[in-house]
């Protein structure tokens, strides 16, 4: 009677211990899956330089190329279209302040660009992966990084480490 009480006991407590460790090893899983961060939503207001350069560089070659075959009257707001592409190119090819450098975003999930140098400031921006940037200066503590996007007149604070240089020739 007493070895039936124990075992019994003894597996009580291995019942137990299964269940628990069961439990304990299903509630880590899905702890790991939600740590797991999603892919990052594109909204229409981010980084719109980035969406505008890319439809406009398009838009004009293929309206130019189906332009010639068809009247020259059409030609002529690809003409109205063509000046204003050349003053984006022309900040670009304007002399770069003393101290700042051209620049690349190497964060594979953008950047934010932020007003002030600090992360409770109000975010005026984005800034896509691979994106050509100007970087003007640093904080003093060197923990973020004043850019410009090139190819536009905006400005604002990244945090530092989330770009690299970009050799020049």
């Amino acid at each position: 009677m007493l070895s039936g009480l124990i075992k019994f006991i003894l597996g009580f407590f291995l019942a137990i211990a299964v269940l628990i460790g069961g439990g304990a090893a299903i509630a880590l899983y899905f702890m790991n899956r939600t740590g797991i961060p999603p892919a990052k939503p594109v909204f229409s207001n981010d980084s719109p330089s980035v969406k505008a350069q890319a439809p406009k560089a398009t838009e004009p070659g293929g309206a130019k190329s189906t332009l010639k075959p068809g009247t020259k009257t059409e030609s002529s707001p690809s003409s109205t279209s063509a000046p204003t592409e050349s003053p984006k190119a022309t900040p670009s090819a304007k002399p770069l302040p003393s101290g700042a450098y051209r620049g690349r975003v190497s964060w594979s999930e953008g950047l934010s660009l932020r007003s002030q140098p600090n992360q409770e400031a109000e975010k005026i921006g984005g800034v896509g992966f691979n994106q050509k940037i100007i970087i003007l200066s640093e904080s003093e503590d060197k923990s973020w990084q004043k850019i410009r996007l090139e190819g536009s007149e905006q400005e604002g604070w990244v945090k530092a480490g989330n770009t690299e240089k970009v050799n020049e020739q």
